[in-house]
């Protein structure tokens, strides 16, 4: 496991097993937790104040802003046609795929094992369900679950505790 020369910290960045994480030019904001056995590529950036729970996937392109919770396991992607080899059968290289971005704004919650797929929003202060596939932007302030991904209600409703 590694973390480059190239990581650029905020200030008070938290990482209790440094040896167990793979970071590679990425940036993260002050006061951030980064959990063991977390990857996150070049050009990733996390926000102020966020948790990122073990053996979670961060994948070049991502945004993730200020005080996000990223459970455990979670997993983004970012290319929509990921093929190990082109047409003509030769390997797929850095230039053969269409890297698409993900954000996800302040004050998301994301439950372990879920899925964000590529080139999404997932909203302001939304929550999203353990294990769901986000397969389409989630709007501010939803709750969304399952596979596909729906909305189940609003975070500002009260409902059961």
């Amino acid at each position: 496991m590694a973390i480059t020369s190239d990581v650029k910290f905020g200030v008070g960045v938290r990482i209790p097993q440094p040896d167990l994480v793979n970071l590679f030019g990425c940036s993260i904001g002050d006061e951030s937790m980064i959990g063991p056995f977390v990857e996150i590529q070049a050009g990733a950036v996390i926000g102020r104040r966020c948790r990122i729970q073990s053996h979670s996937f961060i994948c070049e392109g991502v945004v993730i802003e200020d005080e996000v919770f990223v459970g455990h396991g979670v997993m983004f992607i970012n290319d929509r046609l990921p093929r190990a080899t082109n047409a003509d059968g030769t390997p797929k290289g850095k230039g053969d795929w269409i890297m698409e971005g993900t954000t996800v704004e302040r004050g998301v919650s994301i439950g372990s094992n879920a899925t964000i797929l590529a080139g999404l929003v997932v909203g302001e202060e939304s929550i999203v369900g353990a294990g769901a596939v986000v397969t389409t932007d989630v709007p501010a302030f939803s709750v969304v679950v399952g596979n596909p991904a729906r909305i189940v209600r609003d975070t500002r409703e009260r409902g059961p505790n």
